[in-house]
């Protein structure tokens, strides 16, 4: 008897869908991170667009036209282009409102980052108390900048303020630092000078850290002493750290109202009226706000805080390429 043999007549299983799961897998898999992605970045966007992209936008359109109080309330100010900035360049006080901005902003970094610096420097070789002193250099950033203002203003007082009663006791006569347009520049650097302390110590202290320690060692095994160890290692490894402290310092100080409103108010007869006093005292200060121009001045301000950014990044680029 022969058993005959039934062919088998069922369909080949195709290969093709098998190889294909995995990619779909993939593809799955590379679709959901990809929404994960935008569901961490959403906060993040909502966040520039409320608070940084629509305040700029608003910035823009206040100073392309005439607002007034009536007309920011009832929505209907006149377009008037370009002229608000015309006005403000050809102001009489454009000229020495600027003047006065790159001397406080010139002023007022030279010496936040030079004595930054060297107390970055000091505090880098550790030392009984060293922790307790770094921490009372934070005071003036834990001061609100009205109490900071406002003891200053009291300090520098002509009349009673303990910087003139210590000077008298060295022979040395009485000073109106807030009075006098000689002096009342030098009063708010100052004023500035100790606020700006804290920001340059500590981020110059942290790049000190990233420093190796071996590189002070081989060089003093060479025979370079403090001052040359500074020079050669310490100043240049830290050029990075200090371009971007200097630009952060840049943008603060450009913007510095408090300090300035509460000591001086812009003046006397303008001398310490800077563009962010005068955009702000056009806009609060007079009790008739001037909305559209104060927005121009404004609005000039970041355009100096953005050339000087880009400047940073070309620098960092150039840089980073050699």
């Amino acid at each position: 008897m022969t058993i005959k043999t039934v062919p088998d007549t069922r369909p080949e299983r195709d290969a093709a869908p098998v190889a294909e799961l995995p990619r779909k897998r993939r593809r799955a898999g590379l679709n959901g991170s990809r929404w994960a992605a935008a569901g961490f970045a959403a906060p993040l966007v909502v966040y520039l667009l409320a608070f940084y992209a629509y305040p700029l936008i608003r910035s823009i359109d206040l100073s392309v036209h005439d607002y007034t109080v009536r007309a920011f309330v009832q929505g209907n100010a006149e377009f008037v282009g370009l002229q608000n900035y015309i006005d403000v360049v050809t102001s009489p006080l454009f000229g020495q409102a600027l003047g006065n901005t790159v001397v406080f902003v010139v002023g007022s970094l030279i010496f936040q980052y030079a004595i930054g610096l060297a107390l970055a420097v000091f505090f880098r070789n550790s030392f009984r108390l060293s922790g307790i002193l770094r921490a009372l250099f934070l005071v003036p950033w834990l001061l609100p900048l009205i109490v900071s203002g406002s003891t200053w203003a009291w300090m520098l007082n002509s009349d009673n303020g303990i910087v003139n009663s210590f000077l008298q006791a060295f022979g040395i006569g009485q000073i109106n630092w807030l009075t006098s347009p000689d002096t009342s520049m030098i009063a708010v650097i100052i004023a500035n000078i100790w606020l700006g302390i804290p920001f340059n110590l500590v981020i110059l202290y942290s790049g000190l850290q990233s420093i190796p320690e071996d590189v002070y060692e081989a060089a003093s095994l060479d025979g370079a002493g403090a001052w040359r160890q500074f020079w050669s290692i310490t100043f240049p490894l830290l050029r990075p750290v200090s371009a971007i402290t200097l630009l952060l310092g840049l943008v603060y100080t450009l913007k510095v109202v408090d300090i300035i409103w509460v000591m001086t108010s812009g003046g006397p007869a303008n001398s310490t009226t800077t563009l962010a006093i005068w955009s702000y005292r056009e806009a609060f200060g007079t009790g008739q706000p001037d909305l559209s121009p104060a927005a121009a001045v404004g609005n000039i301000l970041i355009i100096i805080a953005l050339i000087f950014g880009f400047i940073y990044l070309k620098m960092q680029r150039r840089q980073e390429n050699s």
